[in-house]
């Protein structure tokens, strides 16, 4: 559909967007998107809710609900119709086709699965609706690198598709055992970004191998890009025709157009509408990587997290569900209140790692402490640190002062990904 039918529906089915739009003219400009509020995430999350919800344009009846991460009370959940479902699949799979999948392609699907979680049916489906006919191999995250292995020699895989850390980890076992997959030649890599000495360490091991993005989606934004052979790493391209991805310069509100320029990504979504996706945080920074015009599906660069969310790994962990950890922590004892704290993203010896920056009043705190308290809240963090998929979280007591903040705002930097220096 169109943005200005997008915009009418939403605004006439949904509480949360009738006050969002409240100021628009009741007859909407040709430049429409010019005038649309940017979504708060924060104030999204609260009108989405599992009772009494105010986003939804109508209730939940049928399609899909998976659940978009979070770690208190209220867990985040983004729901589907049938017809929704099949038509992020059906085009994701165009992506697919872009990035190279042939006939007779047989693909082991290494993604997560169970648990609300969205990456593994997501991409078992978007293979089922791609034109060429693949042969599925529907593993999931869970298997052993072992049972991997077996199941690529048994069945002369082509094709591995899961997340960078389960890819090395695989690519580590072949390795250290000595085995040889001789029918493989493609990873297909989601879910998190793939670092240069992951690359360098699986084309060391796997020489043969092309690397390249599955492609770019989220459960709550949806559809975000493809990669096609233009793209370079960390490069894809927009889904032009069923969205409206921008770049925005997160201080003055500017919509960046130019090559080159560092931005906050934000997607508009205009076939999905029991729960509309306008103007939406997409929690990425990117930068166009390609003149507008040259393509409807303008090519971009992902340029790592925003504010929104930090990805460690295969784990999603929520600022705002952080600040709940530890803040509600905090209230118990007054020596400990927290006067800040920020997210740190750093990657070294090919895994992740989170480090939370705090900011107490009292300077005596125990780091190990903090960290049990993440880990218990969290427990998909300890979970991975104990697979050997990421580095054990770090806390930092520091002073104030120390916090990183914007030298030309003065505001705290909430998420700070050093993943890419």
């Amino acid at each position: 559909m169109s943005l200005h039918e997008l915009v009418d529906f939403a605004r006439s089915h949904s509480a949360y967007y009738q006050k969002a739009f409240a100021h628009l003219p009741e007859k909407l400009p040709e430049d429409l998107i010019s005038i649309l509020p940017l979504t708060d995430s924060n104030h999204f999350w609260e009108a989405n809710t599992l009772h009494n919800n105010t986003l939804l344009t109508s209730e939940m009846k049928g399609g899909i609900v998976f659940k978009s991460g979070g770690t208190t009370g209220a867990p985040k959940f983004s729901v589907f119709t049938r017809q929704e479902w099949s038509h992020f699949c059906h085009t994701f799979a165009r992506g697919l086709e872009a990035g190279g999948l042939t006939n007779n392609e047989r693909v082991a699907n290494l993604f997560y699965a169970g648990e609300l979680y969205a990456s593994f049916i997501f991409i078992m489906k978007s293979f089922e609706e791609a034109r060429p006919d693949t042969l599925h191999l529907p593993l999931a995250g869970s298997a052993s690198p072992e049972t991997v292995i077996k199941t690529i020699q048994d069945f002369n895989v082509t094709t591995v598709a899961g997340t960078p850390t389960l890819l090395v980890q695989l690519a580590e076992t072949i390795a250290s055992k000595g085995l040889t997959t001789p029918s493989l030649r493609r990873f297909l890599f989601g879910g998190e970004s793939l670092y240069e000495d992951q690359r360098a360490r699986l084309l060391e091991i796997l020489p043969q191998i092309k690397i390249q993005s599955i492609g770019y989606a989220s459960v709550d934004a949806g559809l975000l890009g493809y990669a096609d052979d233009s793209c370079g790493p960390e490069e894809h391209r927009t889904f032009g025709r069923e969205t409206i991805y921008e770049i925005i310069n997160e201080e003055t509100g500017e919509v960046i157009e130019r090559v080159g320029v560092e931005g906050k990504a934000y997607i508009t979504y205009l076939d999905r509408k029991l729960m509309p996706i306008i103007r939406y945080p997409v929690g990425d920074r990117a930068c166009w990587s390609e003149e507008k015009g040259v393509s409807l599906d303008r090519r971009f660069k992902l340029l790592g997290r925003s504010e929104e969310a930090a990805r460690i790994g295969p784990v999603s962990v929520y600022y705002d569900d952080v600040h709940e950890i530890f803040y509600k922590e905090s209230i118990l004892d007054n020596r400990y209140a927290l006067s800040g704290f920020q997210l740190i993203l750093k990657h070294f010896d090919k895994k992740d790692q989170l480090v939370v920056r705090l900011s107490p009043s009292h300077l005596g705190l125990v780091e190990k402490d903090w960290v049990e308290k993440l880990l218990k809240a969290r427990p998909m963090l300890n979970d991975e640190f104990n697979r050997g998929n990421i580095h054990l979280p770090h806390v930092e007591i520091v002073k104030h002062a120390d916090l990183e903040k914007n030298p030309r705002t003065g505001k705290l930097k909430r998420v700070i990904d050093l993943r890419k220096s």
